[in-house]
């Protein structure tokens, strides 16, 4: 009988840890069944702690269990749950036996968004992995996967959707992306980082040395100064972008209590960093920012994301400079969401592209939460959705069809609120801007944003996190397994164009742009 290792990443935050241990329990259950009914002993490499759960929640902790696990062994780690890679990352770098990365194919918490950042970290970090998932573990192509990484260490999966990007675009479009590309490179530009790293995420860091040839520099800035200038933002400008959001049709569902519910103080605090932000992002010359959202920041604000949508949005509320004029009226000013210094790039790419060539600008990420077959249509749709926000141009009636509500207490203890809406119909060019062998790559491809039944609708948005933004996508040419196989991140870029052949156009634009800019283009289905 083989002795396999597993372990837990788990959330820096106890009250996720806590919440979520039952999930991840119920995981772990099954996969021990499994294994023993092939012959094979699972072995948790860590306890399951007196406070409820048995997540490995800090790195020091997992440089600590690392340190008891034999390099040489076979080694799973298992995730039902968002996780910090960071936790397990450092272990992983000097593990010697093979890896297999597992999640469950649920929307709840998500596991799958947890398994693709731990993959995309591996990758970038040139770690070996093998990965795997399922709804109940007892599925053919799990089980086979499974025999094959018992055997050989290695899962094999169908790539044929996969093939160089032959980005031949017309005399006019290539113009424009000369364009935008000699801009880039003579007058160059600025992501503005607040806090580098949000959530462990190692693989939405792009090293400076492979933004300096393209032109793209870092501001590195600091959330106690975007803390230092939300709090000197008087009221009544506060609640000028607050009557504004009324006025366009924003839905805000305000409570009493703080502790549960969102507050007009609070949303009078996310316009006050709304306004700060612009004139940060102004002050410095970003092109595009990006606020770490969660670790720091939430203990002493709101959430950031109704800030996030507004930005990522050209009809957004006037902010003046100290001279009094407009800052970028407008115009959206990129924000890449947790700081995904990829995402930025990509949105950088697109806004500015999408705006030469006269198509929508507004993009965003997208976890990659979730997906089934609806009942009633024969094809998979996923379930795309962000921790917070999108710009409400994306969604179905735009501002008067978004919503804003509190963001979970057990992420965000001083409340916020969300901008929620659901993906309006049409068509898509998805991406995602990764390391691999330490260069750049892009995956791109196209798809449709569907319109389901609301019945459907308010079930998937029920069992993932009702708080937030969703998209239900089909992405052609490509199936559920090939994408998860692939992909090598736990963020999906998102743009709209106005039809099919102008989404054809844009993605062949863009693909030609990164190119242009030394990024490996893939092209993805289609």
């Amino acid at each position: 009988m083989t002795k396999i290792y597993l372990v837990a990443s788990g959330d820096l935050r106890e009250s996720a840890n806590v919440q979520c241990w039952p999930a991840q329990q119920a995981m772990e259950d099954k996969l021990t069944s499994v294994f023993a009914e092939l012959g094979h002993e699972l072995v948790r490499a860590h306890p399951v702690k007196p406070q409820g759960h048995g997540f490995i929640a800090s790195q020091r902790e997992g440089m600590d269990v690392f340190a008891t696990i034999d390099p040489d062994a076979p080694l799973i780690v298992a995730e039902a749950v968002w996780q910090y890679s960071h936790h397990v990352l450092p272990g992983l770098t000097t593990h010697r036996g093979p890896i297999l990365t597992v999640a469950n194919w649920s929307g709840q918490w998500p596991g799958l968004v947890g398994m693709l950042n731990l993959n995309g970290s591996l990758t970038k970090a040139g770690i070996a992995y093998a990965s795997l998932w399922s709804e109940t573990f007892d599925d053919a192509f799990f089980r086979d996967g499974l025999a094959e990484w018992l055997r050989s260490g290695t899962v094999s999966h169908d790539a044929s959707h996969v093939a160089p990007f032959d980005a031949a675009v017309p005399p006019e479009d290539a113009a424009i992306i000369a364009a935008i590309r000699d801009d880039l490179q003579t007058r160059k530009t600025i992501l503005g980082v607040f806090d580098e790293g949000c959530m462990g995420m190692y693989n939405a860091i792009i090293p400076d040395e492979l933004l300096m040839p393209m032109g793209v520099f870092k501001e590195r800035l600091s959330q106690s100064a975007l803390y230092h200038a939300t709090k000197a933002v008087p009221e009544p400008e506060a609640r000028a972008v607050y009557d504004w959001l009324r006025g366009r049709g924003l839905t805000f569902h305000l409570g009493t209590d703080p502790a549960t519910e969102l507050t007009e103080a609070q949303v009078l605090d996310q316009c006050r960093m709304y306004i700060a932000a612009v004139r940060m992002a102004d002050e410095f010359g970003c092109e595009a920012i990006g606020i770490q959202y969660q670790q720091g920041l939430k203990d002493l604000l709101p959430a950031s994301d109704l800030v996030e949508g507004m930005l990522n949005n050209d009809d957004r509320p006037d902010v003046t400079a100290a001279d009094g004029s407009v800052i970028r009226a407008g115009q959206a000013i990129v924000h890449f969401n947790e700081v995904d210094e990829c995402a930025g790039l990509d949105g950088i790419l697109t806004n500015r592209l999408h705006r030469a060539m006269g198509q929508p600008v507004e993009n965003t990420l997208h976890d990659l939460r979730w997906g089934s077959v609806p009942e009633g249509r024969d094809d998979f749709v996923w379930l795309f959705e962000i921790s917070g926000a999108v710009p409400p141009a994306h969604n179905t009636g735009g501002w008067a069809g978004s919503e804003s509500l509190r963001q979970p207490a057990m992420f965000f203890p001083s409340g916020g609120g969300s901008l929620k809406g659901i993906a309006k119909p049409g068509e898509i060019i998805w991406s995602r801007i990764y390391l691999q062998d330490g260069a750049l790559h892009m995956d791109i491809g196209r798809g449709q944003a569907v319109a389901l039944p609301d019945a459907e609708v308010a079930r998937r948005s029920a069992g993932t996190t009702p708080e937030w933004p969703i998209m239900n996508a089909i992405l052609t040419g490509v199936t559920r397994d090939q994408m998860m196989a692939r992909h090598k991140a736990n963020h999906i870029q998102i743009a709209y164009a106005t039809t099919a052949d102008a989404a054809d156009r844009m993605m062949a634009a863009k693909a030609a742009l990164a190119g242009s800019l030394g990024i490996t283009v893939w092209r993805c289905g289609v």
